[in-house]
């Protein structure tokens, strides 16, 4: 029976901590028609990811998620000093990354941030978190896919003297003259059949790709600097301080694995020490790999030369040496690579979708488990459609900037519920808490909303658009079936 409760009330209403552990754990998961709180166990994720398996998708969705491509759209606006807003969107990661860290220990979960806000923040803050997350994870795995064509093209005419036409392997409204981006529909289709195979099959075989990517990106920077001209450095800082804030602002989607491994919470073998470690692990080697690979890509080529340019860490190796094998070489690894951070950007809106399917938020659909291989296969097949078409009809350079807007909000809020979290719930167990707090987290919530101010206005309008979209699903729908309307009356802003 539904309560009682007015709308500021159902907007502010938190779901307890220990609900969501509790769910996470297959408890407190009745059948539909059952009684809230039923002692049945329910279905729920299998706990098969260790540390270095959670650490791979991590990396394997950080790194390369824009470094395969985002200096194409970077450099032009910030010159060399793209090498600055590199670092800035590091600092930015690494304080949230800290925060992340703290609530991955504390809220052992899956849904990332949509699931800590509903704990912190309320209802109404959380819904609008888990759409733009879902934006985010959807518009960033539809860029990926679109610069995964683009590596394909260029290995297919490095090994065989052969492209695919403009027609098939690019979105309409760019440059290339494209109608439809087949190569990263078939991408999308590939990653979601084995998602659907299961969990364990996919983590290893990214694990693996990830060891292909580190190795290709390390050949990149090898080669590139030795190609590093210091006059291509020079005028450092062109188009002044404002271009490295957009650049900043633009680039910080590539570190959307950090959040992807949050999604992970309840696939995770021992929660608590695991999440906090990968997070950190990961925030390193792709910060350490970012850096390099920007300057030496700036090193060996004039920033003029990158706007547009397609496949472009590869032709910049065939322009350093003047053969084709490197570049050969580095496209061949780009499509492993790609694969790969598909594979995990699209795993963690899968799981998202399934968080608030389970809270009522979605259609209890989204909530439903295969017997068989235990994944939300529904879901998959959603995501895997939207996205595929996001990657055929969308330009890059749109979805890189909405991608970001996504990841920023994400992460503030993420920020902003440790602070929350801390004087709500003093003694719950963290297995990792947040050095220099509160400092930390109000220093992460102000970078964030720095580099949310640097977008261009259409990726605001974008937004604005979704968030319009969330509320009218929000009012019409979930606000009604979400769990927490089914259960008794009682202080809608306690966080249990």
């Amino acid at each position: 029976m539904a309560s009682t409760t007015t709308l500021g009330e159902r907007l502010l209403r938190r779901k307890p901590v220990a609900t969501l552990i509790a769910e996470s754990e297959g408890r407190d998961t009745p059948p539909a028609g059952a009684p809230e709180g039923g002692g049945r166990p329910g279905p729920h994720l299998r706990r098969s990811i260790g540390l270095w398996q959670l650490s791979s998708i991590g990396i394997g969705a950080t790194v390369g998620t824009g470094i395969f491509f985002v200096l194409s759209t970077a450099v032009p606006e910030a010159g060399p000093a793209v090498i600055l807003s590199f670092v800035i969107a590091a600092v930015t990661a690494g304080l949230t990354a800290l925060c992340y860290a703290e609530m991955a220990s504390a809220i052992p979960v899956s849904g990332s941030s949509y699931s800590y806000a509903y704990a912190t923040l309320g209802e109404g803050v959380a819904f609008g978190v888990g759409v733009c997350l879902l934006m985010e994870y959807g518009v960033s795995a539809s860029a990926i896919a679109v610069s995964w064509a683009e590596y394909l093209n260029k290995f297919l005419d490095l090994a065989f003297g052969v492209k695919l036409p403009a027609a098939l392997s690019a979105a309409p409204g760019g440059d290339a003259g494209g109608y439809f981006n087949l190569p990263a529909v078939v991408l999308v289709a590939l990653v979601c059949f084995l998602l659907i195979r299961g969990v364990s099959e996919s983590v290893k075989v990214n694990a693996a790709m990830v060891a292909v990517k580190i190795c290709i990106l390390l050949l990149f920077v090898a080669i590139g600097l030795t190609g590093f001209h210091s006059g291509n450095l020079t005028p450092f800082m062109p188009l002044g301080i404002s271009g490295v804030q957009v650049a900043a602002s633009s680039i910080f989607f590539s570190f959307i694995g950090l959040d992807a491994v949050s999604t992970a919470g309840e696939e995770v073998r021992d929660p608590r020490r695991t999440l906090p470690m990968a997070i950190i692990i990961s925030l390193v080697v792709v910060t350490l790999l970012y850096i390099g690979v920007a300057l030496a890509g700036i090193g060996a080529q004039s920033w003029t030369k990158f706007d547009g340019q397609e496949a472009g860490l590869a032709q910049i190796l065939q322009d350093v040496t003047g053969q084709s094998w490197p570049a050969l070489v580095f496209a061949f690894g780009a499509i492993v690579s790609i694969f790969s951070i598909t594979l995990v950007v699209i795993y963690g809106q899968t799981r998202i979708l399934y968080s608030m399917g389970r809270d009522g938020m979605l259609p209890r659909r989204f909530a439903h488990l295969s017997p068989r291989t235990g994944t939300p296969v529904w879901n998959t097949l959603v995501v895997g459609v939207g996205v595929s078409m996001l990657a055929a009809f969308v330009p890059l350079k749109v979805l890189a900037d909405i991608t970001s807007l996504g990841t920023l909000v994400a992460f503030s809020v993420v920020s902003v519920g440790v602070i929350i979290l801390r004087r709500t719930q003093p003694g719950l167990p963290r297995g990792f808490r947040v050095p220099g707090y509160p400092v930390v987290p109000l220093l992460s919530v102000g970078f964030c909303v720095y580099l949310i101010t640097g977008l261009h206005a259409d990726t605001f309008r974008a937004g604005a658009v979704a968030l319009g979209l969330a509320a009218v699903v929000y009012f019409g729908y979930s606000q009604k079936h979400s769990r927490l309307n089914r259960e008794p009356a009682g202080d809608p802003t306690r966080a249990g």
